[in-house]
């Protein structure tokens, strides 16, 4: 039977008995006051039935949540950027030298070391104007010894040619004053008539011709000054002598010089490493002459640098110095640690991308340039309230849901300053609020919840 509902009608099996009229109708009364009385009964049980089930039926339950204080603390953000290694340095030989090669020792994909020999030109020409450049040198070198003995020589003669000019000039006024006191003697003979007019003409004559060589041995004096002034003292001086003999020094050392730069151009025929790395293209053979190509290219290996792109809010917060760690892409999921060496601006003018170069060592050569890879970098420590990252409701972490001291839910709109992927720290919560952990439960505004 439902609630509500009436009982269906009973039937006997067992067949009726015969009995007289007024018996039959006596019995029929009774049985009709009965069904009456056992239907109304049943009918009260019904009702008292589901009046009963309806006062049992139990309440919903308020549902729990997992909660945490919100509490002060440091966070030290990441960013992850992916990029590629790159070479520490690549190094691009040419040589300048017009000579063939006479052999190549490396291959491509050879590792060098530094001052390793990669290829040897020829020097035969070079030998031989080495040699021709050293042999003047020496015929030089005879010159300026022959400028020096030819240089004393013309200061000593200068010397000497100058104290004979200041001794003929003495001799030559010794005899002027001479002849001019017998001049003046014969000028008061001659006013006394003791001398004829000849012989006092004669004695002018012999004072005036005095005079002349005075003059001439003064000239003579002057003229060997000169010569002394021009040639100097001594070599140590200024002088022609002295120019003479620096001017063949010069000379010597210009043919030095040019011996010295067919030993240079020797030298940089022997073609040498000058780092330690891989060889990535090799352009020359034996017997090609280098030209003006690149014969060489090599790439240091050791360190390398991971070169990630991001942009400029990805970049923001990064510094040279801050650790980093790069996992590379293949199946071995390689890891390294390194620092950053830089962070370089717009890569091209305009665009957003910014690149971080993270140097790493590599020893074993395990990273190889080209290489795809994913580097997380720390950002400076940044310091407040601390949440759990998964408490946050929406995909902007903008808001929290917190439990207040009634046990109700309410949504908090909040600033996220800083996460490291697992804790975050966020502005415009209150310090002790007891956060939901897990923001994408079931639970809104204003609703009780019973509290893990």
């Amino acid at each position: 039977m439902k609630c509500g509902g009436f009982p269906a009608a009973v039937k006997d099996p067992s067949p009726a008995p015969r009995l007289p009229l007024k018996a039959m109708l006596r019995t029929i009364a009774g049985a009709q006051f009965l069904k009456k009385a056992f239907i109304a009964g049943l009918l009260l049980s019904g009702i008292a039935s589901c009046g009963a089930g309806r006062s049992r039926q139990p309440t919903a339950a308020a549902p729990y949540v997992q909660t945490t204080l919100a509490s002060y603390g440091s966070v030290r953000p990441t960013n992850t950027l992916a990029g590629v290694i790159a070479p520490y340095q690549n190094v691009a030989i040419q040589s300048s030298l017009t000579e063939p090669a006479d052999s190549v020792n490396v291959q491509e994909g050879d590792r060098v070391y530094r001052g390793q020999v990669l290829a040897q030109l020829d020097i035969a020409d070079l030998q031989a104007q080495l040699q021709q450049d050293l042999a003047t040198a020496a015929s030089d070198r005879a010159s300026t010894s022959h400028n020096v003995y030819q240089g004393n020589l013309n200061i000593a003669q200068a010397q000497d040619t100058l104290r004979s000019a200041e001794s003929a000039v003495h001799q030559a006024q010794a005899t002027l004053e001479r002849d001019q006191t017998d001049l003046r003697r014969y000028q008061q003979l001659y006013a006394n008539g003791y001398v004829s007019q000849q012989q006092l003409t004669a004695q002018a004559t012999t004072v005036r011709n005095d005079e002349q060589a005075v003059r001439s041995a003064q000239a003579s004096l002057a003229g060997a000054a000169s010569a002394v002034n021009a040639n100097g003292t001594s070599l140590a001086q200024s002088g022609l002598a002295s120019s003479s003999v620096e001017q063949s020094r010069a000379t010597e050392q210009v043919a030095l010089a040019q011996a010295q730069q067919v030993r240079v151009q020797i030298a940089k025929a022997t073609i040498i490493s000058p780092i330690e790395g891989v060889v990535v293209n090799r352009n020359i053979n034996p017997g090609e002459y280098p030209g003006t190509r690149q014969i060489f290219t090599l790439q240091q290996v050791n360190p390398v640098y991971a070169v990630l792109r991001g942009s400029s809010a990805q970049v923001a917060q990064i510094s040279a110095g801050a650790p980093a760690t790069i996992v590379t892409s293949d199946a071995r999921r390689q890891r390294a640690a390194g620092r950053v060496a830089g962070v370089l601006n717009e890569i091209a003018p305009g665009s957003t991308d910014f690149q971080v170069k993270v140097l790493l060592q590599n020893p074993d050569g395990r990273l190889r340039p080209g290489a795809v890879v994913e580097g997380t970098i720390a950002a400076p420590q940044v310091n407040g309230l601390r949440v759990p990252t998964t408490a946050f409701t929406d995909d902007n972490h903008t808001s929290l849901l917190v439990v207040g001291s009634d046990d109700t839910v309410k949504t908090v709109h909040v600033t996220e300053l800083a996460s490291d992927g697992a804790t975050s720290v966020v502005a415009g919560l209150a310090p002790e609020s007891r956060v939901v952990t897990n923001g994408q439960t079931s639970v809104g505004d204003g609703e009780r919840v019973v509290v893990r």
